[in-house]
């Protein structure tokens, strides 16, 4: 009986081993997060690639029929379609860009220390924490024609009355500038980042060798927060492509189809 369990315990240990060993231990540890990454992230895609090539539609208990390629070719035909896209990019060039200018500008004035800096940058951060249904609310009374404060300083100045989302110009920059009114601390924060990481010496250096504040941004600050910048760029436009909660909010995608973007779009297809 006791040499069963030895033996019992020896073919544990020797399984253990072998689990552990160090070719097959990196594996182990990070198997839970392919698993969760599979599960979240892999499998939905996969499930809606497959559901692209039958009729269906989440708002109608129907079985899905097979069309296969049909509705490829419907997107790549479709005028419309590229309508929005076009719509989409100009919304994203804009916002993403005005993001980045206003949040490089924070992050030079908040490398610097000033009364009050720490109490101010929470503030500029608050924007960042709210949902998007809560900026879309705001901006929306925001440009209300009646009583909206856009619409009551031009009225005030010009006596004449003034409709923020009644053209498409308008409604375009109204959502532009709502995005990056709530994104534009995220750019601050990693441009800040790059910008307290710069050594004080290279500053000293250059300060004894008489640059100009223009040489030493491009020399020795710029090097420092490119890759901060292009990380920025990459996940405010990915972020922004998507949009859809600020838009449909404070324009439901007008007026007409002005500002309606493709995830706009898409949800008009598969719910109305």
């Amino acid at each position: 009986m006791a040499a069963a369990t030895t033996g019992q315990g020896h073919e544990q240990g020797g399984f253990l081993a072998w689990l552990m060993a160090p070719e097959r231990r990196g594996a182990l540890l990070v198997t839970p997060a392919i698993a969760v990454l599979f599960v979240m992230n892999i499998f939905p895609l996969l499930w809606s690639f497959g559901l692209s090539f039958y009729n269906y539609r989440a708002n109608r208990q129907a079985i899905p029929e097979f069309q296969g390629l049909r509705y490829f070719e419907r997107v790549l035909t479709d005028d419309k379609v590229w309508e929005r896209f076009q719509t989409t990019a100009v919304i994203v060039g804009s916002s993403v860009i005005l993001q980045l200018v206003i949040g490089f500008l924070l992050a030079l004035l908040f490398a610097k220390t000033f009364p009050l800096r720490r109490i101010l940058l929470m503030l500029v951060l608050t924007p960042m924490m709210l949902s998007f249904v809560s900026v879309g609310v705001f901006f929306k009374l925001y440009y209300e024609p009646t009583f909206g404060l856009v619409s009551w300083v031009i009225n005030h100045f010009t006596s004449e009355p003034y409709v923020q989302l009644a053209t498409p110009l308008g409604a375009i920059a109204g959502i532009v500038v709502a995005d990056a009114w709530m994104w534009s601390p995220f750019v601050m924060l990693l441009v800040l980042a790059g910008l307290v990481s710069v050594p004080k010496y290279l500053y000293e250096a250059a300060e004894i060798d008489r640059a100009s504040s223009w040489r030493r941004f491009w020399t020795i600050t710029f090097p420092y927060i490119k890759s901060l910048l292009l990380l920025a760029v990459l996940f405010r436009t990915i972020e922004t492509f998507k949009l859809f909660d600020i838009v449909y909010i404070i324009t439901e995608g007008g007026p007409g189809s002005a500002t309606e973007t493709i995830a706009v779009h898409v949800y008009r297809l598969a719910f109305q």
